[in-house]
């Protein structure tokens, strides 16, 4: 399992604190609003070109194996 904190980032100078996916300044929050919107992992992807697709991946699998 990947450590969150190499997937995700917060900053208050990025979105006022917002996470965001590692290397970019796009939140996490949208990835998972796109999915819930019926938009797959690929076009979500070709929205956000600078969203790493292991990485996005990745927060998905982490995602999976949290108990909300």
């Amino acid at each position: 399992m990947k450590n969150v904190k190499d997937l995700i980032t917060i900053d208050n100078d990025i979105l006022g604190g917002q996470p965001v996916f590692k290397g970019s300044r796009v939140p996490v929050s949208s990835l998972f609003s796109h999915l819930e919107k019926g938009i797959s992992l690929n076009d979500f992807l070709d929205d956000f070109p600078s969203v790493d697709k292991t990485i996005a991946i990745s927060v998905l699998e982490l995602s999976l194996e949290q108990d909300f």
